[in-house]
């Protein structure tokens, strides 16, 4: 019996196996225990295996690398549309082996260790500032109950902390508990400061981040961002680059009527969300006469709300970066209006 595809559909503990001959039917339906995976796929002489793209997918691709087979880690929104009526794991593995044998399936690329460990960094940080986000809104909702306010902005949490500590209205329990979400800010803000400085110098340490932080609107965390999470050359073009962040209209056409939408918010919502914010910095600060000031963006800010300024802005700031990671280019300014 010659297998030409695998399909796995994993999980924590179970995976289940889905194998294919050369006619595409199958001939292979298993399960398999966690420890019991690495031991099947040495004995399976060298193929192709597929498994759907999510974090631990990495870690299995490199493993089922080591043994001699061909990964392939395809996106769950592209097996979602092959899945049939009842879901359940065999359905699932079934689906992923579908999706695979079509011609035009793109892959993810299996990362590195190393890779995983740069971009970890990164996540983490984005996990503090949401923790701490959470945490000012916490003492900031408690502390209007007692009719206690200050401005806005985490740097006011501090503030916002002592105003209650003074405050004789505020009974003892309750001072208690703002001292105890005061200290938790505090900590988490020492953590997000440190955590800063060692991307900063990873920022410095990082060609193309150095590169792409001269681009106006990327800042050296968006820039670092970039250059750890973008393989560019998976990407035909610029354009192709900024329909996979979802910065593109989307389609609905239908006999021949093309018909937009907004963008299709599809791809990595990180790396969107910080060119987005990163154009609406650069909205914000431009002024004719300034550096900023191009005739386009003008223009645009003339016809078009300055949201959809700013998402068109993110589109085009996403087609410079792909060309600057291709090419290997510096970014070169683009004139400005008079």
């Amino acid at each position: 019996m010659e297998i030409k595809r695998i399909a796995v559909d994993t999980s924590k503990h179970l995976f289940t196996l889905h194998g294919v001959d050369e006619r595409e039917h199958p001939v292979l339906r298993r399960e398999l225990k966690r420890h019991q995976v690495e031991a099947f796929f040495r004995k399976q002489p060298p193929t192709e295996v597929v498994l759907e793209a999510c974090g631990g997918s990495h870690h299995w691709g490199r493993m089922l690398a080591a043994l001699g087979h061909r990964v392939r880690l395809l996106a769950p929104q592209y097996v979602k549309p092959f899945v049939k009526r009842g879901k359940n794991d065999r359905n699932d593995a079934e689906a992923i082996s579908e999706a695979a044998a079509r011609p035009t399936m793109r892959s993810v690329p299996v990362k590195s260790a190393e890779q995983q460990a740069e971009t970890m960094a990164l996540s983490v940080r984005e996990l503090l500032v949401k923790q701490r986000t959470q945490l000012v809104n916490a003492l900031r909702g408690h502390a209007a109950e007692f009719g206690v306010i200050v401005g806005k902005g985490v740097g006011q949490a501090g503030k916002l902390a002592e105003r209650v500590a003074a405050d004789p209205a505020v009974p003892p329990p309750a001072q208690a508990m703002f001292a105890l979400l005061g200290e938790r800010i505090a900590e988490l803000g020492g953590t997000l400061a440190e955590l800063d400085r060692e991307l900063g110098a990873q920022h410095k340490a990082n060609p193309v981040s150095r590169q792409l932080a001269e681009v106006p609107g990327i800042g050296p965390l968006g820039a670092l961002t970039l250059a750890l999470t973008v393989d560019a050359r998976q990407f035909k073009s610029g354009r192709h680059f900024a329909a996979w962040l979802g910065l593109t209209p989307k389609e609905n056409s239908t006999a021949g009527k093309q018909r937009l939408g907004g963008i299709s918010r599809e791809g990595n919502e990180r790396l969107r969300q910080l060119l987005v914010l990163g154009a609406t910095s650069v909205i914000r600060a431009v002024r004719p006469g300034s550096r900023l000031a191009t005739p386009w963006l003008l223009g645009l800010l003339g016809r078009r709300p300055r949201m959809v300024a700013a998402v068109a802005l993110a589109n085009k700031m996403a087609r410079i970066v792909w060309a600057m990671m291709t090419s290997g280019e510096a970014y070169r300014p683009l004139p400005v209006a008079n």
